[in-house]
């Protein structure tokens, strides 16, 4: 015997309640799949199922795909403990499904949703997409994985291993009317206290929680504050491809307006600078991943996940600037060159979108705003620095300052957004506020040396050392010109790759409350 299944054994010859070996389960009619049902008024919160779910999927203990968690409130003497498990929710819409770029998740026709062990390239897109924090990373297979209700047993006619476990049978299987969940009851049953409302993938879960209970309550985790991966790899990656692509967009303008003005044409080293950008900065996303070597079945998902979406424009846009580089370098000009430059900058765009829309998800509320894409393409105002940068050591002045003043442009904007960010720390909106706090937390203290870094480094590398070099080039004095875009340059760098760390780090998730033993859920 297992230790689950003597522990099992034990209980029911003491006389213990306990968990069903056998399940008996109807059939499913059309419009109907299995879900679970958790009952907090009588969970004691032993974790039983944890270990369950740990020991008969043979997952190691920060692998966790069934979890615990712990609300309280009150004051004394009417004070409330609730304990509540969670696993997958089976959800209707699961958005680990919808943003899988590999399809590596499949819903059953009995509504299951099930993890594609060999498709999976380990991005761990889908731990950032489910707001109920239920894929997990598992370091030893480099892949994710997740809870699939045992499907194998219920097929045998048994029951899953958490529900068998469990010591009061807080935990069961059920049949669900998917329309009647949906219209009828998902909102007044299909949540707890700190979850994310089901309404965002349709969760099927359904919760029955205590009739009274305390008007203010608290996670038992509210001041543990874990920062969030830093991601390194798709920092530089993120901020190099946007910084590519304005710098494109740039010399594109910048083509079109010397045919029509005295202006000169951009020089092939503009042109090599911004493609090396992006080549340089689009493998180095592999390095994210738990199979880097299967990096470009990334692609395989365009119907409906960004990241597949992402991968493949962006990967055509460096492409398509290869061949733009190499006519720069063979003095190719013409409407060919403009209209493969105009065709480059389109497909850029959409790939620079598809990359804010990755991480614009109710998962991570301070990533899920629009804000979030401007930042993303304001970001770029980079590459007009280091062009401009480049104009001023080819003696070209009057190209140099209007590239600078594009920056400065571009930069303001991205300025504005950072303190915009802050207002929004300041007043959190009502349904993620908890999360929002937190995260506002791990600035103002673990991150607060790097924080005011940023918020030195933002105005003078995107507004003052560009706006010096303009004022040095108008007085006609190139050394110092150059000297503030070089500054500009290396300080607007560092600013963004600090802020993007940022954007990474403090990116906490919705998720289950009061859980202290998360695993290595990311």
């Amino acid at each position: 015997m297992t230790a689950v299944e003597s522990f099992i054994d034990y209980k029911a010859n003491t006389g213990m309640q306990c968990g069903n070996y056998s399940i008996d389960l109807p059939e499913l009619k059309p419009g109907q799949q299995y879900r679970f049902h958790f009952d907090a008024t009588k969970c004691i919160g032993c974790h039983c199922c944890e270990v369950a779910c740990n020991e008969q999927n043979n997952n190691p203990a920060e692998v966790k795909w069934r979890r615990v968690g712990e609300v309280e409130g009150g004051e004394f003497p009417n004070v409330l403990q609730m304990f509540l498990s969670m696993s997958c929710n089976h959800c209707i819409e699961p958005a680990c499904l919808i943003g899988c770029p590999t399809n590596a998740y499949i819903k059953l026709e009995n509504g299951i949703v099930i993890h594609d062990d060999p498709a999976c390239i380990g991005c761990q897109y889908c731990t950032w997409n489910c707001p109920y924090d239920v894929p997990v990373f598992h370091k030893e297979r480099h892949i994710v994985t997740k809870c699939h209700m045992c499907y194998e047993r219920i097929e045998e006619g048994q029951s899953p291993a958490c529900v068998q476990a469990c010591p009061e049978g807080a935990i069961e299987i059920e049949v669900v009317d998917v329309e009647e969940w949906i219209n009828e009851k998902m909102q007044k049953e299909g949540s707890a206290p700190f979850l994310i409302d089901p309404k965002y993938t349709k969760s099927t879960t359904r919760f029955t929680l205590p009739k009274e209970m305390p008007k203010e309550l608290h996670p038992a985790d509210e001041a543990l504050i874990k920062p969030a991966h830093n991601e390194w790899p798709l920092v530089v990656m993120t901020v190099l491809t946007q910084v590519s692509f304005i710098g494109f967009v740039a010399l594109f303008l910048g083509d079109l307006a010397a045919k029509f003005t005295e202006l000169p044409e951009p020089s092939p080293a503009m042109a090599i600078v911004t493609f090396l950008l992006s080549a340089i900065g689009l493998p180095l996303s592999a390095l994210h991943l738990g199979r880097p070597i299967k990096a470009m079945s990334a692609m395989k998902n365009l119907k409906t996940s960004w990241l597949s979406r992402e991968a493949a424009a962006l990967g055509a846009f460096t492409g398509l600037m290869t061949i733009v580089a190499l006519l720069y370098i063979l003095n190719i000009d013409g409407l060919l060159r403009l209209f493969l430059e105009a065709i480059t900058a389109a497909i850029g765009a959409y790939g620079i979108y598809a990359q804010s829309m990755i991480y614009r998800v109710p998962a991570k509320p301070t990533w899920n705003r629009v804000t979030t894409t401007y930042r993303f393409f304001s970001t770029g105002y980079i590459g007009t620095l280091i062009l401009a940068f480049i104009a001023i050591i080819q003696g070209q002045s009057n190209v140099a300052n209007i590239l600078l003043a594009i920056s400065i442009l571009l930069g303001s904007l991205q300025l504005y957004l950072f303190f915009e960010s802050q207002r929004f720390y300041d007043k959190p909106n009502e349904e993620f506020g908890y999360v929002i706090k937190k995260a506002k937390k791990l600035l103002e203290n673990e991150f607060k040396k790097l924080y005011d870094f940023r918020k030195i480094s933002l105005p003078l590398g995107a507004i003052l050392f560009p706006l010096l070099a303009i004022i040095a080039l108008n007085a006609g004095s190139l050394g110092f010109a150059f000297g503030f875009a070089l500054l500009g340059v290396i300080l607007a760098f560092a600013s963004e790759f600090v802020g993007r760390l940022l954007f990474y780090s403090t990116a906490l998730k919705t998720g289950m409350p009061g859980n202290f033993f998360a695993g290595s859920m990311r």
